[in-house]
């Protein structure tokens, strides 16, 4: 569960926020025209799709900002300020997340159940191994205890092998994808209401990221010259996943990407934080998230649906557009 890095050349997804380089700037934007959509009657939302088709951070953007204009995109950037303040935990309980003291400790639920299972499963084979005849109730057991083994080895050498492992057995879970839903739409929304163009989404087993493209910010993220209005921005949508968990159940599973892709924001922006800064910027980050979920409740189910049976981005924005 995160926000992942698109680079055009090479697609490969990374564990962290976002932005797609590749530029095609519009010299001569398509003025809107009124016609029919059985989405977005009277609006022509053409535009929209071949910016979010080419990947045109700027194009998306302009596409938002004109639909806004003419009153369909009312939602698009309507947060755009953010200013950050000192939190406390009991600002967060009392907005309802539950377990507050608890949000930055990485989940072990699914790690813990997966081996759990795995030495379990293995021990109780290798004692009905053992009531074999002759030699094979001698090494049969041996063999099936080794699968412990090797799974511990993999998850040395080859820890992204075993997390694809732990992620296939985590859909067991029966509020697995409910969680995964919630959390990857809580970052859909917020960014969408701080103004964040998204580039795409997927909720697929060891792949549940949402992509954000803004060439802007792109450009300050490497150049690590992140000023703090756009920190705030980025914390906020890095950690809504999080606050849409925190508000929903008693224990947060997906935050452990999150919280690695804040620290790479915190990393790159100047002027550097102190320890306190930082607990008190994810703090408030939780708060502000989680406050902008719980006021378009309505909105973030609709949008959980649209991304559960895997719609288009602009299908998830018109599913924004159309819940309020």
């Amino acid at each position: 569960m995160s926000l992942a890095v698109v680079p055009v050349a090479s697609l490969s997804e990374l564990r962290c926020i976002g932005f797609n380089s590749h530029r095609t700037c519009f010299r001569n934007p398509r003025k809107w025209q009124i016609r029919s959509s059985s989405a977005a009657p009277g609006v022509d939302l053409n535009t929209l799709q071949s910016a979010i088709d080419t990947k045109d951070s700027n194009a998306v953007k302009e596409a938002l900002d004109q639909l806004r204009e003419v009153g369909w995109a009312k939602k698009w950037s309507s947060q755009p300020y953010v200013s950050r303040r000192m939190t406390s935990l009991r600002e967060l309980t009392t907005l309802g997340i539950k377990n507050a003291e608890n949000l930055a400790i990485p989940s072990v639920r699914n790690d813990a159940a997966f081996l759990f299972t795995v030495v379990g499963t293995t021990g109780f084979l290798g004692l009905l191994a053992g009531q074999l005849p002759g030699d094979w109730g001698f090494f049969v057991p041996y063999l099936i205890g080794s699968i412990s083994l090797i799974v511990l080895a993999i998850g040395s050498i080859s820890p992204g092998l075993l997390q694809a492992a732990i992620g296939g057995f985590s859909s067991f879970f029966p509020d697995y994808q409910d969680r995964i839903a919630r959390h990857e739409a809580a970052h859909f929304l917020v960014a969408y209401l701080l103004g964040l163009p998204i580039l795409g989404y997927s909720l697929d087993i060891g792949k549940e990221h949402v992509n954000l493209i803004d060439e802007r910010l792109e450009k300050l993220i490497y150049s690590g010259q992140l000023d703090t209005k756009e920190l705030d921005r980025l914390a906020v949508v890095a950690m809504a996943g999080l606050a849409a968990e925190g508000l929903q159940y008693d224990k947060v599973v997906g935050q452990s990407a999150d919280l690695f892709t804040l620290q790479r924001f915190i990393n790159r922006s100047r002027p550097q934080l102190s320890k306190d800064q930082q607990q008190n910027l994810t703090r408030w980050a939780v708060l502000f998230a989680g406050s902008l979920i719980k006021n378009n409740k309505e909105i973030h189910e609709a949008l959980m649906k649209t991304m559960s049976d895997k719609g288009t981005v602009l299908e998830c924005i018109e599913a924004i557009e159309k819940a309020w």
